[in-house]
């Protein structure tokens, strides 16, 4: 868990999965994490599946500008269309500015 910093942009990435394909799935999960973790702007991600199969990843940018690069990213891209052909049902994405974060830990 991170707390990004005011003014900064959370990518939420809202799906459910069709369950085809998990090797493959898994696969370009993590090539995406791994390529994404080197983009400029990157500032780290929260993720969570809930046991209906509804899965939340908000990813957090520095700013515009470093979410345009990584939607427009020639991999993450191949990757979305195999996701839209192959692993998701639906997913839906909300681009949402940070106003002001807290957090608690015991």
């Amino acid at each position: 868990m991170i707390e990004p910093p005011s003014g900064s942009i959370a990518v939420i990435f809202i799906s459910l999965r069709t369950g085809v394909d998990e090797p493959g799935y898994a696969a370009a999960a993590a090539e995406m994490e791994a390529t994404v973790k080197a983009m400029p702007g990157y500032l780290g991600m929260d993720s969570a599946r809930s046991a209906d199969g509804v899965g939340i990843t908000i990813s957090y940018w520095r700013d515009e500008e470093s979410v345009a690069i990584w939607r427009d990213h020639q991999r993450h891209g191949e990757i979305r269309g195999r996701g839209r052909s192959h692993w998701y049902d639906w997913y839906r994405v909300i681009v949402a500015r940070v106003g002001r974060t807290y957090a608690w830990t015991r």
